[in-house]
């Protein structure tokens, strides 16, 4: 059907009658039409996108950017925080472990996490979950 709409369109742009008695046409299994007269030949501009296929298009590149900006932009707020980390900082880790900071290094954090017990772990940074601020505790 969408051939059939691409012959009337060409025969309008040509100027010539469209839907004329003696012009019928017949459609292949490959779906090219065979136009006994010559006239409306389909593949005259292969390749030609649409306005709607060009709109999808733009669409579909705007979605898959924000797709990935959202994931991005809070590794680099973790990072950041990571990079701002101190001694005497209160942190949740990514299990729900709540310390105090003891030692920050490169590689590792030692986390203080039982006054009464003297208890600390040491974790890898990327562990760190979240920074608490003193409002909270």
């Amino acid at each position: 059907m969408e051939n059939l709409w691409i012959i009337a369109k060409a025969e309008i742009e040509k100027g010539e009658p469209v839907g004329t008695e003696g012009d019928a046409g017949t459609i292949d299994p490959a779906g090219n039409v065979n136009d006994p007269n010559g006239a409306g030949k389909t593949g005259d501009k292969p390749g030609r996108f649409g306005s709607l296929q060009i709109m999808l298009l733009v669409l579909m590149v705007f979605f898959v950017i924000m797709m990935f900006r959202g994931p991005k932009k809070k590794q680099q707020e973790h990072r950041k925080m990571l990079q701002s980390l101190q001694k005497n900082d209160r942190v949740r880790t990514i299990g729900g472990i709540y310390g105090t900071i003891v030692d920050v290094r490169d590689d590792e954090i030692v986390l203080k996490v039982d006054e009464s017990n003297n208890t600390k772990i040491k974790i890898s940074p990327n562990a760190i979950g979240t920074k608490v601020s003193e409002e909270k505790s």
